[in-house]
């Protein structure tokens, strides 16, 4: 499988346990517990094999810029955090970046 689409799993992993951690209270309820620690696991496996191919430092971006734009979105969508021009500009800004870490990487 192509190390990119390894790392937009694993960054799509990430959305979903770091928007999962809210349901754990602090890792005192078991069950949520376990499936966000599960789903972190998995996430960070993805990205250190995607990390064979793609550089370090571009993986890690990218996979921290998809999960940080995620959860803000998620949070926006469905938790009523406030959408305001400057947010969503930053937000823009992540995605940007992203593509430009993917663009210029000079891994296929």
């Amino acid at each position: 499988m192509n190390a990119w689409i390894i790392l937009l799993l694993a960054g799509l992993l990430e959305i979903v346990w770091a928007s999962g951690l809210r349901f754990t209270d602090g890792f005192t309820r078991l069950v949520p517990s376990v499936v966000v620690l599960a789903l972190a696991w998995i996430s960070f496996y993805l990205l250190a094999i995607a990390m064979r191919e793609i550089p370090v430092g571009t993986a890690y971006a990218v996979w921290t810029g998809i999960g940080a734009t995620g959860v803000a979105l998620l949070g926006m969508l469905m938790l009523k955090e406030p959408v305001t021009a400057s947010r969503l500009l930053f937000l823009a800004m992540i995605v940007i970046g992203i593509i430009g870490l993917k663009w210029s990487s000079g891994s296929s």
